[in-house]
């Protein structure tokens, strides 16, 4: 529609039937809203901002194909990242940023030598290429203690100690882009509606708290795991078994069906017993 703006269109019917299928609008609404005042300084702006939008958009796709061939290379380089294969995780949501062209599931896999970060319930894509990019493999094996990480991401309270007494143990100040991304899979968890120990974890220290903290201690947390599973090669188990979207989905649907024949059933009068089912 915007393209088409840009090329002189004008005519309100032929722009609202452009636009996409997910628009809450009707096509009526759309064409009420797409009269032209003929303004042409405003044509002008907006064929400069959808060049410009354009321009960022192949400039992100090359970096995409880049950081591709980046991680292809490092794999293919050692054969002991290159002979593990993982299934696809089709539950797992993809969010809108990360890259289209990377299988991450699998190239993650192989990256870590075996070990599957993305198990672990609001582990993001993004958060696995924010952990490869920041510290690597070989960067997260330097540290000798999984406190020691956590510290170095400064997510370890800096308790401060006089006479016996605590004086103060707040977080140091700092940053850098993989707490950033530890403190985001943090909040996700915290929005999880599915009991799990980490989400649970969250809101125990929500209550007492607040969710500034419940972030920090989250995502401390979930640091000392990664540390733990890739140094370790400890795998992550949820006593919780926290079902994904697409498991939710299918269970829906069987509990549906299910309740459907005890209805039909209790209806006509059977019984289980009166059927021969034949379970695979």
């Amino acid at each position: 529609m915007i393209e088409a703006i840009c090329n002189g269109e004008t005519d309100a019917q032929k722009l609202a039937s452009l636009r996409n299928g997910n628009c809450k609008k009707s096509e009526d609404e759309m064409q009420k809203a797409l009269q032209s005042n003929g303004r042409k300084d405003y044509l002008f702006a907006l064929k400069q901002e959808y060049q410009m939008y354009q321009n960022l958009q192949n400039q992100i796709k090359d970096c995409d194909i880049e950081i591709k061939k980046i991680l292809e290379d490092q794999i293919d380089s050692d054969n002991n990242k290159k002979q593990h294969y993982t299934d696809p995780k089709v539950y797992k949501r993809v969010n809108k940023n990360t890259p289209k062209n990377i299988d991450l599931n699998l190239i993650g896999y192989q990256y870590f030598e075996g070990v599957d970060l993305l198990k672990i319930e609001g582990f993001s894509h993004q958060t696995l290429l924010t952990l490869m990019s920041e510290v690597g493999l070989e960067g997260i094996k330097k540290f000798g203690t999984a406190k020691q990480f956590a510290s170095w991401l400064r997510l370890t309270p800096n308790n401060k100690i006089s006479g016996g007494k605590v004086l103060s143990s707040r977080v140091p100040k700092g940053s850098n882009r993989l707490k950033i991304a530890l403190r985001n899979a943090a909040n996700a968890i915290g929005n999880l509606k599915e009991s799990t120990p980490l989400r649970d974890f969250f809101h125990r220290i929500n209550f007492r708290k607040g969710r500034v903290s419940a972030i920090s201690a989250t995502a401390r947390k979930l640091g000392i795991i990664i540390w733990n599973m890739i140094v370790k090669n400890t795998s992550y188990y949820n006593a919780e078994n926290y079902l994904y979207l697409d498991e939710k989905r299918k269970l829906a649907v069987q509990k549906r069906i299910q309740k459907q024949m005890e209805k039909q059933m209790e209806k006509h009068q059977f019984k289980v017993d009166d059927f021969n089912f034949i379970t695979t």
